[in-house]
């Protein structure tokens, strides 16, 4: 007992009661009960779902360093996509009960198994919209945008054509005078360093991530491209990533 109270600094807690602890010191209470009883694997179900959001970043650093120290198997429910992105080593989403995707958060991040990954992780999720595939080219927005395709993506989608749904992270979306597609700026977030851009093209919205210092005013026209070589896609009717 007194090496987990140690290892969660909880020893001066010892002697309170639980109705006079704080949310944080009772969740490190609980883990503490937990570290005793010396287990292989620790299921944690939202424990960090009723704190405030700086107590919930500090136990977020400790559970990691926590299962670091004890080298045991941390499962770890959550809804919150930050805590799962940043504690896992690996990560299983789930939809309807089913895990459709388990990976590292990179590749959970960078090569999503479907639309329902792709639009759950990430903030701003990935922005997904209707295209198709015309003889190396896609076509999207109504046909505003167009891009080439180079050939080393022409042959990983095997030379496939027609309707598909196409995925573009934040990110990859550049906003600047020499860009190739015109839209005007529905919506802007700052978030420190950087805004999100919800930026609309005819009935389109979709969001750029710019740095916070690039001036830009709600309803002005900007112009726009995307990367290609950063496009995902996913078929029409499955969402199932195709390369």
């Amino acid at each position: 007992m007194a090496r987990a109270a140690r290892t969660l600094r909880i020893e001066h807690l010892l002697e309170r009661k639980t109705d006079k602890l704080s949310g944080g010191e009772m969740q490190r209470v609980s883990i503490g009960r937990a570290i005793v009883r010396e287990p292989r694997a620790f299921l944690m179900d939202e424990p960090l779902s009723n704190l405030d959001a700086k107590l919930r970043e500090a136990l977020r650093s400790e559970l990691k360093d926590l299962q670091m120290q004890l080298g045991a198997t941390f499962l770890f429910v959550t809804h919150d996509q930050v805590e799962a992105m940043s504690m896992g080593d690996k990560v299983g989403v789930l939809n309807a009960g089913r895990i459709v995707q388990l990976a590292t958060p990179r590749e959970i991040y960078n090569h999503p198994q479907d639309v329902f990954v792709a639009s759950f992780v990430g903030s701003p999720p990935m922005n997904i919209v209707s295209g198709e595939l015309r003889d190396g080219r896609v076509v999207a927005l109504s046909g505003r945008l167009e891009l080439e395709l180079d050939g080393a993506l022409k042959e990983r989608l095997g030379g496939r054509g027609g309707p598909v749904r196409l995925g573009i992270r934040s990110e990859n979306v550049s906003i600047g005078p020499g860009a190739a597609v015109e839209a005007r700026v529905h919506h802007v977030e700052n978030h420190g360093v950087e805004k999100v851009v919800t930026l609309r093209a005819d009935d389109h919205l979709f969001n750029a991530t710019i740095p916070a210092t690039v001036p830009i005013r709600i309803d002005s026209a900007v112009r726009f491209d995307w990367d290609a070589a950063k496009l995902h896609f996913f078929d029409a009717e499955t969402g199932v990533n195709l390369i």
